[in-house]
């Protein structure tokens, strides 16, 4: 099998992966908006999604293996096109327009990029010293967008996109030297680079959790373009990766991601009316006084007694 298709098909499963592992974590955020690091470690459910992000980082890396960076990174976007049926139906509601055709358009958008982008497979590494500097540019950036100030959300949500992309740059560098019979498996490049894509892949994560907070549709979608602008930049200036066509697939390509940043922009828009609540349900009733649970109404005070309208007493 083509090298390309591997990598194809192995990108599809981790966005999957990645989508159920953001909406469980969008889920927390929500039900507990002021839970610290600690508390998370605490939490199983929180474990769940920390697992389902770790399998699909784990089938990104084998992905990288065989596919350029230009091909697996645009397919990240796909972990928004599945997040967003995948909210709806926890959720308990329908899938709007709006979000179907964000999603037709992200798709076009990805099979644009896609012939233009399929080019051989990866054979150059960063070097530790160029890796370093990525690691520098990279902390110092996440830095400014994390500080305390207004939009925490989005600007965490680019902080983590950012962190994700360089971490997936590195982790191409680490498969590649650590496959490569040339050399000793565990080089002094690998292991260093390994420890950044350690730190970078946490801070992602952590970064994530806290842009979840404000929902799930704008921040998903601006790690969802973070992420792969920050791994598109270092594989065409720093891994000699180019795109295919010429002048003619270059503008393919920008056409592809002015119609994937469309469809991207519309599913983070778009507004999920709330699904109707049974009032009579026994079970909806408890859910809906349940303390801290995100549907909870306010405790309804006693309609004073308008002296205009006659109503029937009661007993």
């Amino acid at each position: 099998m083509n090298a390309v298709l591997i990598a194809v098909a192995l990108s599809l499963v981790s966005a999957v992966a990645y989508a159920a592992a953001a909406v469980a974590q969008e889920r927390l955020a929500s039900r507990s908006p002021g839970a610290g690091t600690l508390r998370l470690l605490g939490s199983g459910a929180w474990w769940w999604s920390v697992g389902l992000n770790a399998s699909a980082a784990l089938l990104h890396v084998v992905a990288l293996r065989y596919g350029p960076l230009t091909v697996v990174q645009p397919l990240g976007a796909l972990t928004l096109v599945a997040a967003v049926p995948m909210g709806a139906r926890l959720a308990g509601r329908r899938v709007s327009a709006v979000e179907w055709k964000g999603t037709a358009l992200t798709l076009l958008g990805l099979g644009a990029i896609l012939v233009t982008a399929s080019g051989p497979e990866p054979d150059d590494v960063l070097s530790v010293p160029e890796a370093l500097a990525v690691a520098g540019a990279t902390s110092a950036l996440i830095a400014a967008l994390s500080r305390p100030g207004t939009r925490p959300g989005l600007r965490h949500a680019s902080a983590s996109g950012l962190a994700s992309g360089v971490a997936s740059a590195l982790t191409q560098t680490v498969t590649v030297a650590a496959t490569d019979r040339s050399g000793p498996v565990l080089s002094f490049q690998v292991v260093a680079v390994a420890l950044l894509v350690a730190a970078f892949a946490a801070g992602g994560l952590l970064l994530s959790q806290t842009a979840y907070r404000g929902g799930l549709g704008g921040p998903l979608a601006m790690v969802t373009l973070a992420n792969p602008l920050a791994a598109a930049v270092i594989g065409l200036s720093l891994l000699g990766e180019r795109l295919q066509g010429g002048p003619a697939g270059a503008l393919l390509a920008l056409a592809g991601a002015s119609l994937a940043s469309w469809g991207v922009v519309l599913l983070s828009r778009a507004a999920p009316a709330p699904a109707p609540v049974d009032d009579d349900h026994p079970v909806a009733a408890v859910l809906a006084l349940e303390p801290g649970s995100a549907t909870a109404e306010p405790a309804l005070a006693p309609r004073p007694h308008d002296p205009g309208h006659l109503t029937p007493a009661t007993r």
